[in-house]
């Protein structure tokens, strides 16, 4: 509080007003600040899934078990899409997302990175979202303040601070999970704060938690940002999610510069064939401003093939202007390996969310089948081209992901026979296929 305003409170209240208004402004401290500030953008996250027997060593009559899980997550979009950790929604068949402001929602899984343990999860909320202010973890320091918030034990919104203890940890959580390059704290991270944020004292998402060191006191690990950004983009990616294709390659975060820098462009793609060049830095996609990887694929990611961007590019420090028109994802970039061609004998492709509107359907999306190969399981049952895919078993499947998701469960074998939904105009129904455990 100024110094005259100050004084004029207390010749006007007297000295006890103005202990008051000095107390009140002393309470508001950077720590509370920045978690109003990011507060709106964090959400919790519960459900259930099947613990079994192999992993968990219990007696074989107890082999499989339902338990609660809970973790945090973070809106990196304002269309629902949310990052997290991996293990906080694998196996889970029910995702229940939880707001600051009370709403709650079920959310479909996108995509996954297991190496990582990132996932993308997306809500279909009333409204757009506040989405997470985004730092940088590339000048951290040993010693800095940090502040964690997490859905701990299952009260959420749980506020914890600390300090970096130190950077590029290696960690070892267990026989399959390693984590490497990891930002080492003392803010108290506890089950249920995986997949939450680490914020700077500035309210900007410096990390996600991600684990604790068993047995000990005061020790937490989360994934540095920029790592996560980069992940974040190949999971939102548009020829991940769209089989769209734009060509641009870049290889790291470039903050300083205020925009994504080039490092090369695939070859005959989008971008090269509208002339962006090594070393170019794109600031602007279609006016909106660019940061790093994620952002260029947030921007694209409502565009279909055939769409033209325009890019604003700084080029020897003069600005370029470049139109870039979106292709389909040649054949030889697909993903080698197709099981569901091999197990059943369909082909999927992905159906926009605008034209999926067109079914009127209580689904959420589907995928579109554009093959049956002859004499297959999915021919035998009568699905044919044009009908959609919409579940399962009991997941929905939105995108390629949500299949990946479902044939690589370890309990794959006992889904069989594995109950499909299929959409065909506006009816719906059931087939269920014979599959077997070999998927590849």
């Amino acid at each position: 509080m100024p110094l005259a305003i100050a004084l004029a409170y207390c010749f006007a209240t007297g000295s006890a007003g103005l202990a008051a208004a000095s107390a009140s402004e002393l309470r508001r401290t950077a720590i509370v600040i920045a978690v109003e500030r990011v507060r709106p953008s964090i959400v919790n996250i519960h459900g259930e899934k099947t613990i079994h027997g192999e992993a968990t060593n219990v007696p074989a009559l107890e082999a499989d078990r339902r338990v609660n899980g809970m973790g945090t997550g973070v809106v990196i979009d304002p269309r629902g899409y949310i990052i997290t950790n991996h293990h906080v929604v694998d196996g889970v068949e029910n995702i229940r997302v939880n707001l600051a402001d009370g709403s709650s929602y079920v959310a479909l899984l996108v995509s996954r990175d297991p190496v990582t343990d990132l996932a993308l999860i997306k809500i279909d909320a009333a409204a757009p979202l506040a989405v997470v202010p985004i730092g940088t973890s590339s000048d951290l320091m040993a010693g800095e303040p940090v502040v964690a918030v997490g859905n701990a034990f299952g009260y959420e919104h749980t506020v914890t601070r600390g300090i970096i203890s130190a950077l590029h940890r290696t960690v070892q959580v267990s026989e399959g999970q390693k984590y490497e390059d990891l930002i080492q704290t003392d803010a108290s991270i506890n089950p249920g704060n995986s997949g939450g944020p680490l914020l700077n004292i500035d309210g900007e998402l410096i990390g996600i938690n991600v684990a604790v060191r068993a047995g000990a006191q005061g020790i937490g690990f989360a994934i540095p940002v920029d790592k996560v950004t980069l992940v974040a983009a190949d999971l939102m990616s548009v020829r991940r999610l769209r089989r769209t294709w734009h060509g641009v390659v870049s290889n790291a975060e470039t903050h300083a510069s205020g925009g994504l820098l080039v490092a090369s462009t695939d070859a005959d793609s989008p971008a090269a064939k509208c002339g962006l060049e090594p070393g170019d830095t794109i600031t602007e996609v279609n006016g909106s401003a660019l940061a790093r990887a994620v952002d260029l694929e947030r921007a694209l990611l409502d565009h279909e093939v055939g769409d033209e961007v325009e890019l604003s590019v700084v080029r020897d420090n003069r600005v370029v202007k470049l139109s870039l028109q979106l292709a389909a994802l040649p054949a030889h970039l697909e993903p080698v390996s197709d099981p569901m061609w091999h197990l059943l004998g369909l082909r999927l492709k992905p159906i926009a969310a605008k034209q999926f509107q067109r079914f009127n359907s209580r689904y959420r999306g589907g995928l579109s089948v554009i093959a049956v190969r002859p004499d297959s399981r999915a021919a035998k049952q009568g699905i044919s081209r044009g009908d959609v895919l919409v579940g399962m078993h009991i997941w929905e499947t939105v995108s390629l992901e949500n299949v990946d998701y479902i044939l690589n469960r370890p309990d794959f074998a006992q889904l069989n026979p594995l109950k499909f939904y299929i959409l065909r105009g506006n009816d719906t129904f059931y087939v269920h296929l014979p599959v077997s455990a070999e998927r590849r």
